[in-house]
């Protein structure tokens, strides 16, 4: 992939649609090689390739940080963990394997309240199904997960009075994880990572037609 002609939103809707249940690159790889770009169009080249390959490991960073800056503030912790819930959601990945497993745990003890929990048909466009579908998490259309766990995320944020620290922690881990995609130079696998993800999501294309 050429990410110098990757747009800002195209990466928005590759980090959205990816598996995000891939276990982060080892510290090895995060950190072995490091250098300054060249050219203004190589570093936002740079930056998008690292941001797509080690997208798990800067999640994992900035939560870590944002733990790290509430180890006196139990409250907050709880806030935080709402949060990347919430950042979490707009993942579809993440959405989907989420409703499957509550579904699959509340049918263990409730069948009717599962069945219940279903989501509606796919629309179907001229005898095919739409490929854009909408993401529903036990039933209910994602944005209602998002909207319930972002109000009771920023309502523990003021409970906690932490608003000032979970900016300046966010802050530091997004000048972090910038600072990284930078400097570390793309290899070969994270190359060819990209080009495996472009196949499965033309094959998943492919395969609903």
């Amino acid at each position: 992939m050429d990410w110098g002609n990757v747009t800002a939103e195209d990466l928005v809707d590759a980090l959205r649609e990816v598996d995000w249940s891939s276990p982060p690159r080892p510290l090895s790889e995060f950190f072995s090689r490091f250098t300054v770009p060249k050219s203004l169009a190589k570093w936002d080249s740079r930056l998008k390739c690292n941001l797509y390959y080690y997208r798990t490991n800067y999640f994992i960073m900035i939560v870590f940080i944002l733990g790290l800056g509430f180890l006196t503030r139990p409250l907050a912790i709880l806030s935080a963990f709402l949060t990347a819930v919430t950042v979490a959601f707009l993942n579809d990945s993440f959405a989907g394997s989420f409703s499957e497993k509550a579904t699959r745990t509340i049918r263990s003890f409730s069948p009717q309240l599962a069945a219940k929990m279903r989501p509606p048909l796919a629309p179907v466009i001229r005898g095919r199904p739409s490929a854009k579908r909408a993401i529903y998490i036990c039933g209910q259309p994602r944005w209602v997960f998002v909207l319930i766990s972002s109000l009771v995320s920023f309502a523990l944020w003021y409970i906690s009075c932490g608003l000032f620290t979970v900016s300046l922690a966010l802050l530091i881990g997004l000048l972090a994880t910038i600072l990284h995609a930078t400097l570390r130079t793309p290899n070969l696998k994270a190359r060819l990572n990209t080009f495996r993800e472009e196949f499965r999501a033309v094959w998943r294309n492919y395969s609903e037609i």
